[in-house]
């Protein structure tokens, strides 16, 4: 693997030891790299933002089209990325495995695996059985050698599963299996964030704020949460944005839906070939 790929993973990993940060997830090369001119230090993937982008609902992107996703985003900037890689792509652990290691080729410096179906009459999978999968998630992983983060996702509450035990119960298996960093998007209480943060402790957790939130990257650090993620919600501002405007036009016949676009002249700069 390029040495160039190792120092981003070895950079991603001194991240989560301690402080609190960002990763803010685009959903093409042109997103990417315009958040890397705003500072971050890391970015991470998201399905849906991704998903939309090819007109696709979430969760139905198959994974060759995922894994060129991965390698636009790596390409894109010089920065860490986190892969979302929903529930490795595989129905078996020996499947989950596979893709993992197609997804650690592409130099992603981080990934995440889910217990979500997407089935509504049972949208989680038995405990015991994701547990195999994060073990075979971690075991790909060390095959390679790459120090690849892995992070283990409980979808329960956003899932229609809202049980915080049931959650941690989770969290605590997977880290037990191997997970470098635990995440259960949908918690958003103070209560919840710090009942979480203290039963995976010492490991990191990532914190998902997917709209308007109460609190700011401060009082998420104050709570011991070393990460943030935006999932897909930076998409659906710009989407927002499409939306309004393309309406206002089509069933209107008005274009003040074009009030304040960004302009073409700093977005040119922001490309420039020499930045």
């Amino acid at each position: 693997m390029s040495q160039k790929f190792q120092a981003r993973r070895d950079a991603f990993r001194e991240m989560h030891r301690s402080g609190c940060f960002v990763i803010p997830n685009p959903w093409d090369a042109g997103s990417a790299k315009y958040l890397a001119t705003l500072g971050f230090k890391a970015l991470a993937t998201t399905s849906g933002g991704y998903a939309w982008s090819q007109g696709r609902a979430d969760g139905a992107v198959p994974r060759e089209l995922v894994l060129q996703y991965l390698r636009t985003i790596v390409d894109a900037t010089e920065l860490p990325v986190n892969a979302d890689f929903e529930a490795g792509y595989a129905a078996t652990p020996e499947g989950v495995a596979e893709s993992v290691r197609m997804a650690v080729e592409t130099g992603v410096a981080g990934l995440s695996i889910e217990d979500s179906t997407h089935d509504e009459k049972k949208p989680l999978r038995d405990i015991d059985d994701a547990v195999k999968r994060m073990r075979a998630a971690r075991a790909a992983i060390d095959e390679g050698r790459t120090r690849t983060l892995l992070v283990g996702r409980a979808e329960n509450f956003i899932a229609n599963r809202p049980d915080l035990d049931d959650t941690i119960k989770r969290l605590k298996a997977y880290s037990e299996a191997g997970a470098d960093c635990l995440y259960a998007p949908g918690i958003m209480t103070r209560e919840q964030i710090t009942a979480v943060v203290a039963a995976v402790a010492p490991k990191p957790v990532n914190h998902l704020i997917f709209g308007e939130s109460p609190f700011t990257m401060a009082d998420v650090e104050a709570m011991g949460v070393r990460r943030v993620s935006v999932g897909g919600a930076l998409a659906r501002c710009a989407w927002a944005g499409f939306i309004r405007a393309s309406r206002t036009l089509a069933k209107d016949g008005r274009f003040d839906g074009f009030a304040g676009a960004a302009s073409g002249k700093e977005l040119n700069e922001a490309f420039r070939a020499d930045r």
